[in-house]
């Protein structure tokens, strides 16, 4: 069956085939030297964030973040990670620079395959790059009835201070937690441990957007709603829970995910003596990243069936729950949304804005490559 993708909405959207993102985002890594394995899990990873509605983190990013990596050499698209060391439950690795789309994925299926001889699988990662969405790699071991845990500290990138701090010291320190959930869609909690990720700011930017207050805050502390402010260095990136008396507990998650994510592997840390000869704003370069992919293989534990059934009775449980008077949806569990979205993205093709459109035009003018096509989505949408 082929059905004809949406004419440009009022928000100046159409839906591209799926299939034909992916095959197109392949091939412009691919480009770039990447494999084709490579090119191919390094394209679903970042397309998935179109797919299932966080374009903030999808292929807006193409040519603002990873080619500019792949072309200034600080991702080597034939970078060969090499373990380190190896006990068994717990490996780390040094990735050598390799393109963390790719690399994060990789981390997660060796740490799934270590959780199914030990119960636990552990792969702790220096030297890595940014890997996108962190609930795409996580939620990779749900298929094996596993329960995937990723974080990422942002190498020695300072976005946010400290509560009562002048000078910015951690990343958005991403995390995510991936459990199966029976037949429903698994559970997949994806956040910064900021108020947002810098991606989301940069995107209400393009799009000419304000901000809510919370979000940034300006040198007295006042609430910033122009998201150019960020990048101007006007104004600093706020803790998750900031303007309710909560941000303790977002620098906190950061700070928990630096010791998971960089102190235990030996990456490059936030909090080092130069973060202190800043002025404020944000500083520094994300290399040396760090990862940390843990699975957890329930199954060794409990028997699975039963397992299965709980995980059904606690997730809908939660779809179960009445809204509240007033409330403008059905009660949900994180991953319920994506996985809808994606789902209809993969039938009825992924919505992206029309500038995007014409960036990935671009792109695909310089290297070569058969631009997206927008007319047509194939068989389901994939």
């Amino acid at each position: 069956m082929t059905t004809v993708a949406s004419a440009p909405s009022a928000a100046g959207t159409v839906r591209v085939p799926y299939a034909d993102l992916i095959r197109f985002t392949t091939e412009v890594f691919a480009a770039h030297r990447l494999p084709p394995e490579r090119a191919r899990e390094a394209a679903e990873a970042l397309c998935y964030g179109d797919a299932a509605g966080m374009d903030s983190h999808g292929l807006a990013n193409l040519g603002r973040l990873y080619l500019p990596l792949l072309a200034e050499g600080r991702a080597d698209p034939l970078a060969e990670p090499v373990v380190l060391a190896d006990r068994g439950a717990a490996v780390l690795v040094d990735a050598a620079g390799a393109l963390g789309l790719w690399q994060a994925g990789a981390a997660m299926e060796l740490a799934a395959e270590r959780a199914e001889r030990y119960g636990i699988g552990l792969v702790s990662v220096r030297r890595a790059t940014h890997f996108g969405c962190a609930g795409h790699h996580a939620a990779r071991v749900t298929g094996r009835g596993m329960i995937g845990l990723l974080a990422s500290n942002c190498g020695r990138q300072r976005i946010a201070r400290p509560p009562g701090g002048a000078v910015a010291l951690l990343g958005t320190n991403p995390w995510s937690v991936a459990a199966p959930a029976g037949e429903l869609p698994p559970y997949v909690l994806d956040m910064s441990t900021t108020a947002v990720p810098t991606g989301r700011v940069r995107a209400a930017e393009r799009a000419g957007r304000s901000i809510p207050e919370g979000w940034l805050a300006g040198p007295d502390g006042q609430p910033v709603t122009d998201p150019g402010a960020f990048d101007r260095g006007e104004a600093h990136l706020l803790w998750l829970g900031a303007g309710s008396g909560g941000e303790f507990k977002g620098f906190g998650l950061g700070l928990m995910v630096e010791v998971l994510a960089a102190l235990l592997p030996g990456a490059g840390l936030g909090p080092e003596p130069d973060a202190l000869t800043g002025d404020g704003r944000p500083s520094g370069r994300d290399d040396d990243i760090g990862v940390f992919a843990l699975a957890i293989a329930p199954a060794t534990l409990r028997d699975p069936g039963q397992l299965a059934l709980d995980a059904r009775t606690l997730f809908g449980t939660v779809l179960d729950c009445p809204p509240a008077e007033g409330s403008s949806g059905p009660v949900a569990y994180p991953g319920w949304h994506e996985a809808r979205r994606t789902a209809e993205s993969y039938r009825d093709g992924v919505p992206l804005a029309a500038p995007l459109l014409a960036e990935l035009a671009e792109i695909a003018g310089r290297f070569g490559i058969r631009p997206v096509d927008a007319d047509t989505c194939g068989e389901g949408g994939r």
